[in-house]
């Protein structure tokens, strides 16, 4: 039995594990003019996790998206206002470990100077593996649901069939590759 199926940790005790950049990535998902869903990430990140704690931030000025006009507006104060809120932040106590490495938990996401909590769902590898170099990786996978107006992200423009052109319920993704650090 390994290590993680014996204990409630996600990770063993006593160690911190970072989240390798290149093997990892946070995302958003939201519905576009009422017939799509736009999706688009952040390239510069952040995530550390020890035990059941879970802490991460994201630069907003990292945005990535298709077009650079967009990527510009997504910075502005109509949505993440990168010049007054260049992070957005993560942070939880309490992720727990289910059979079969299903995880839930309770955190804070913290977007535009605005703190709310958020209910995580999602799966984390069986055991650790070692790579070609000798690192030890774990791999863990969360999504959340929010309403992006609850953290101050209103802008929306009317779509001329009804409605509005953006979604207000927003999904998010991070798909984290962990790199156990030395003591």
């Amino acid at each position: 039995m390994s290590t993680l199926e014996s204990t409630t940790t996600l990770a063993p005790a006593g160690t911190t594990w970072a989240a390798d950049p290149v093997h990892s990535n946070v995302a958003f998902e939201v519905e576009y003019a009422g017939v799509s869903i736009f999706r688009g990430s952040f390239r510069d990140f952040d995530a550390t996790l020890e035990g059941s704690t879970l802490t991460g931030s994201a630069r907003v000025a990292s945005v990535d998206v298709k077009d650079e006009q967009l990527s510009g507006h997504l910075q502005s104060p109509d949505f993440f206002d990168a010049e007054r809120h260049p992070e957005i932040a993560f942070r939880t106590d309490e992720l727990r470990l289910a059979d079969g490495g299903v995880v839930t938990g309770s955190g804070e996401l913290t977007i535009k100077g605005v703190t709310n909590p958020v209910e995580l769902t999602g799966r984390i590898a069986s055991a650790p593996s070692v790579d070609p170099f000798g690192r030890e990786r774990l791999g863990l996978a969360l999504e959340t649901a929010i309403d992006r107006n609850e953290f101050g992200v209103a802008w929306n423009a009317p779509n001329q069939s009804g409605g509005n052109y953006l979604g207000d319920d927003v999904s998010l993704k991070a798909d984290l590759t962990f790199v156990r650090q030395e003591a």
